[in-house]
C-alpha cells in the first residue's frame, strides 16, 4: 500500500512561533512511521513544518496514496479540515482513505468523520494504525480493530479501547531519517546560536491538572528504560551534529530511581550532552538537582501556572507555590537555568491572585517564563466546569478551543492587559537587579499603563 503520513503544521503561517523559533519535528508521527516499517509496511512522511499547504497538496496529488494519515492537534485542526476538503474534491483521490490520529480527534469524533475523515485512531497510535492498515489492505473486518472510530450506516461506530503498550522499549526509534532534520537545526542556529533535537522518554502523566488534555495517553505513566534512551542518544550522536537535547516529557524527574539509573548510564557511555526538560517542584530536591547537573541539564522548566496557592488548588495542581519558588532558586544556585509557566484568567482568579503571581515571579526570579490566558480544551475537567458559561457558540469547523471564551471574574480583554502587566512589571524588576535603569523605566511605565487599564475595566 502507498501510505503517506503528514501533520499540517506550517511554521510560516504562525507569526508567534516564528518569533519564538523553537520548532520540533512531530515525534508521534515518526514513531508511527517506524512501527509500520517494523511490521513490514513502507511509508512516506511529508513534514509540513517548513513547507506550505500547496506543497502538501501537490505531494498528495503526485503520490495518490491509498492511505493518508494525518496527525491532528489543536494547532493543526483547521488545516487538517482544509486538507480533508481538498482531498475529497479531487477525482483522482477518490480511493484515498483518510485516517486521523492525535489528541484532537477523540473528543470530536462525529465532527471529524462527518467532515470527511474515514477513520480515527483513538489514543496510542502505533499498533492501532498497523492493524487498521493491515485490515484495509486485506479487506478484513475493521470492527475488530481496537481503538478506532468510523461511520457505519451514517452513525459513529467506536470499537473497544485499546490497552496501552506496557513495554515502551519494544518501540523502534522514531523514523527521523524520513524528514530533513537539518532544517530544524538551521532554524535553531540562526535564532538561538545552538541547535536542538527532541527525545521522548515517557508516555502519559499521572497528575490531575484540570486544564490538561489526556486524550492520547490518559492518566498513566510509562517509561522507556535508561538504556533504551541512551541508545537513542548514541544513535543521534552518530547520525547528526546537534548541540542540545529537549526532553519533551511532562515530568522528567518523576521517578528518582529512573533518573539515577539514567545518569549512571549516560555517564558510563560518554553520552552527557546539554539538555533541558520539564518537571514539577514536588519531584525535585537537592539530590535531583545534582543528578540533573551531572546529566548535562542546562535548563529546567518548573511548572507553577500561578503565584497564588488558591488558584493552584483550583487547578488541582497539587503543588506548593513556596516549593516552586524554592526549587527555582535552588536550581539556579546549582548553575542550572530555571524557566516556569504562568496561566492567567483561570476561573476564580482575582486581581489579588494576579498580584501574587507578580510577587512570585519577582521573588523566584526565573531566567525565563511563558504566560498564556487559560482556555478550555474539550475533554478536560476545566471544559466541563465552564461549558455552561461560554460567551459564544463558535462554529466547530472554523474555530479551535483556543478561541473559546467564558464568563470569568473579569472580561477577556482584562486578562490581555494582565499579561502585559505581568510581563512588563516582572521584566522591569529584572532590569533593576541588573542596574539597567533606562530599561527599567520603560518597562515600568508600560506596566503602569496596563494596570491602569485593568483598574478602569474592573
Amino acid at each position: 500500500m502507498k501510505i503517506l503520513l503528514t501533520h499540517g503544521y506550517f511554521l510560516n503561517d504562525d507569526p508567534k512561533e516564528r518569533e519564538i523559533m523553537r520548532p520540533y519535528p512531530p515525534l508521534g508521527m515518526l514513531y508511527v512511521s517506524a512501527w509500520l516499517e517494523k511490521q513490514g509496511y513502507d511509508n512516506d512522511v511529508f513534514d509540513t513544518t517548513f513547507s506550505s499547504f500547496q506543497d502538501l497538496c501537490n505531494k498528495i496529488l503526485e503520490t495518490s496514496p491509498e492511505v493518508l494519515a494525518i496527525y491532528t492537534n489543536l494547532m493543526t485542526k483547521l488545516n487538517v479540515l482544509r486538507l480533508i476538503s481538498f482531498v475529497r474534491n479531487q477525482k483522482e483521490l477518490e480511493q484515498t482513505r483518510i485516517i486521523l490520529g492525535g489528541p484532537e480527534v477523540k473528543n470530536h469524533k462525529e465532527n471529524f468523520l462527518k467532515h470527511g475523515a474515514d477513520y480515527l485512531v483513538l489514543g496510542e497510535g502505533e499498533q492501532t494504525m498497523f492493524e487498521l492498515v493491515d485490515s484495509l489492505k486485506f479487506q478484513r473486518d475493521i470492527s475488530v480493530v481496537e481503538g478506532i472510530a468510523y461511520l457505519r450506516d451514517g452513525q459513529v461506530a467506536v470499537t473497544p479501547e485499546r490497552s496501552q503498550m506496557r513495554e515502551l522499549d519494544q518501540l523502534p526509534l522514531p523514523n527521523r531519517k524520513k524528514i530533513n532534520l537539518q532544517r530544524y537545526f538551521d532554524a535553531w542556529k540562526e535564532k538561538h546560536g545552538t541547535s536542538a533535537i527532541s527525545i521522548n522518554t515517557m508516555r502519559g502523566c499521572p497528575y490531575t491538572c484540570k486544564w490538561c488534555s489526556r486524550a492520547v495517553y490518559g492518566l498513566s505513566y510509562r517509561r522507556r528504560s535508561p538504556r533504551h534512551v541512551a541508545d537513542e542518544m548514541e544513535w543521534i550522536s552518530a547520525n547528526y551534529e546537534v548541540d542540545s537535547i529537549w526532553f519533551v516529557d511532562d515530568v522528567f524527574t518523576i521517578s528518582h530511581k529512573w533518573l539515577k539509573e539514567f545518569v549512571t548510564e549516560i555517564n558510563a557511555r560518554g553520552l552527557v550532552k546539554p539538555f533541558e526538560c520539564i518537571t514539577r517542584a514536588d519531584r525535585m530536591n537537592a539530590e535531583v538537582i545534582q543528578l540533573l547537573k551531572d546529566a548535562g541539564c542546562f535548563r529546567v522548566w518548573i511548572g507553577a501556572e500561578s503565584g497564588s496557592q488558591k488558584v493552584i488548588d483550583l487547578m488541582d495542581r497539587r503543588v506548593d507555590v513556596n516549593q516552586v519558588r524554592q526549587m527555582i532558586i535552588e536550581s539556579q544556585k546549582a548553575g542550572i537555568q530555571a524557566g516556569t509557566f504562568i496561566m492567567v484568567g483561570y476561573p476564580g482568579e482575582t486581581k489579588a491572585d494576579i498580584d501574587e503571581t507578580i510577587l512570585h515571579l519577582k521573588e523566584s526570579n526565573p531566567d525565563l517564563f511563558t504566560i498564556t490566558v487559560a482556555y478550555p480544551i474539550k475533554g478536560t475537567e476545566l471544559y466541563q466546569e465552564v461549558e455552561s458559561r461560554f460567551v459564544d457558540q463558535l462554529p466547530w469547523d472554523k474555530s479551535t478551543d483556543r478561541q473559546i471564551d467564558f464568563k470569568r471574574t473579569y472580561t477577556r480583554k482584562y486578562y490581555d492587559y494582565a499579561v502585559r502587566l505581568i510581563v512588563n512589571d516582572v521584566n522591569s524588576h529584572k532590569a533593576s537587579l541588573k542596574g539597567e535603569w533606562v530599561v527599567f523605566a520603560k518597562l515600568k511605565s508600560k506596566a503602569m499603563v496596563a494596570r491602569l487599564a485593568m483598574t478602569l475595566m474592573s
